[in-house]
């Protein structure tokens, strides 16, 4: 699923994705009843083992929001970046839902 990414993207969305959940100060079971789903999925996702090519995005949009709402600045995505609806291979819509 994430083959587009290299080892390195790889590694680092990885650590974005959890640079950006510790500093939004949310348990895994916050976000997962956020986001409509299980904290198994939540793990696994982070760990960019998704059901979806899109559950990382969703997991990036959510984070970004909440840290920006609390007043502080994200970590900056190398790999997930711009806008989600130029590439073709996302389903925006289902980004757009904010559920997992």
């Amino acid at each position: 699923m994430f083959m587009s990414l290299t080892h390195q993207q790889t590694i680092d969305t990885k650590n974005e994705l959890k640079q950006n959940f510790e500093l939004s100060g949310l348990s895994v079971n916050d976000l997962a009843s956020a986001l409509g789903t299980t904290t198994a999925t939540i793990e696994r996702t982070m760990n960019l083992d998704a059901n979806h090519i899109e559950d990382p995005w969703i997991i990036k949009n959510y984070l970004e929001k909440k840290i920006v709402a609390d007043g502080n600045r994200p970590v900056k995505f190398t790999a997930l970046v711009g806008d989600y609806h130029q590439y073709w291979f996302l389903n925006s819509r289902r980004i757009e839902k904010a559920r997992l």
